[in-house]
């Protein structure tokens, strides 16, 4: 197929990746509501059109924490993404270092700190949750800190995992044992080209950071039920205080949707913050991004770095979340599409496909460089 856009990937990796596998990158909790949100309010938001501006001369680059990048974005953390393609995230590294933008490894990748820190040749990102045993948490640290990592994505938003009941339907959770594993497995068969590629060739299988806690057990299933054991609900803002302990580059508290919330993430001496809902796959009818946005730039974005991600599904997007207050945006789903559909060179795709929107919507806007898209960027209501 001829892919032309985002949801052309989100469509090329539906057909070849396994259905348990594409519904967990593609679904949200419950009946989805803040998911469908986060796509619709974002598409909502009108921009000024500008005419006759001299914009012949556009710089799409911007700096975040002190280091120049080529696109105002940075690949998020994407838990199990690797399996969507051979080594996927160590894929995904190598487009992100060739297109001058951060990537961000998950704790929960398929590949661990170690093998994507030997594939890639500029510093990235590390996204960290609030787990129950703290030493686990100082090694994860301590390996990020080896490896070079430049800032720490710590996400807030997990205290318990939300009901996804795609993944009930799917067979990636609800199904343990051999029952769950045969349904895999089957799904698995149907997508030829990605059982040859990734599951004959991609092993090991295991997610490579958590391996050491699960003592051997490193199936899907032994991860879901350790998820649920070891994600942490007692994390309160004094828990900072151990983060801060542990790292002392940037750090970048993700999953805030209220000015308040921004406010203690300033108070508590973050560097930056996500406006994030998880993508829509946590608690379901909450704000969008785009809505909770605004008010959380204007609480606290003298103060530190404001991130935002959910559904962004294009440059133009991207110019409207800079446009709603965002220093920077970060881009979960449509990475994990492209890698499904074509590997590295998919993300790579991904990522010329967004610079190439992110220009014209400035052209069309009347902007050359990234720090003049604010608020005069908005149409009126």
């Amino acid at each position: 197929m001829i892919i032309a856009s985002i949801p052309d990937f989100r469509e090329a990796s539906r057909r070849r990746t396994p259905h348990f596998l594409f519904e967990y990158i593609d679904g949200g909790s419950y009946a989805e509501v803040t998911l469908r949100r986060n796509v619709a309010d974002l598409e909502a938001i009108a921009l000024r059109q500008r005419v006759l501006r001299d914009i012949s001369q556009i710089d799409l680059s911007t700096e975040l924490f002190g280091v120049k990048q080529a696109l105002p974005v940075v690949l998020a953390p994407v838990g199990l993404a690797g399996l969507n393609a051979r080594r996927g995230e160590v894929q995904a590294v190598r487009a992100a270092n060739a297109a001058g933008v951060p990537f961000t490894l998950s704790t929960v990748s398929v590949c661990p700190i170690a093998e994507v820190a030997a594939a890639s040749d500029r510093p990235f990102w590390f996204q960290l949750y609030m787990i129950r045993d703290r030493v686990f948490m100082k090694d994860l640290l301590a390996q990020a800190r080896a490896a070079g990592c430049s800032a720490l994505v710590f996400t807030v938003d997990l205290p318990v995992p939300g009901s996804r009941y795609r993944d009930v339907r799917s067979g990636l959770a609800g199904a343990p044992g051999m029952w769950g594993d045969m349904r895999r497995l089957i799904q698995g068969a149907m997508r030829p080209g990605w059982a040859w590629d990734v599951g004959l060739f991609g092993r090991p299988h295991h997610l490579g950071n958590v391996v050491p806690v699960l003592k051997g057990k490193t199936g899907l299933n032994d991860f879901m039920a350790w998820m649920g054991r070891n994600f942490d609900p007692t994390i309160t803002w004094a828990d900072l205080d151990f983060i801060r302990a542990e790292w002392d580059g940037p750090l970048i508290i993700k999953g805030i949707l209220d000015p308040e919330d921004a406010r203690q993430a300033a108070d508590r001496g973050a560097d930056g913050i996500v406006v994030s809902n998880h993508g829509g796959r946590q608690l379901d009818g909450v704000l969008s991004s785009a809505r909770a946005l605004p008010p959380i730039a204007d609480a606290v974005g003298h103060r530190l770095t404001v991130l935002a991600d959910g559904g962004v599904r294009s440059g133009l997007d991207v110019a409207r979340m800079l446009a709603l207050g965002a220093r920077g945006v970060m881009l979960g789903r449509a990475w994990a599409y492209a890698l499904g559909a074509d590997g590295e060179a998919g993300v790579a795709k991904m990522l010329k496909l967004i610079a190439a929107e992110l220009r014209v919507a400035m052209a069309l806007g009347g902007f050359t460089r990234i720090d003049q898209i604010d608020r005069s960027a908005l149409a009126a209501p």
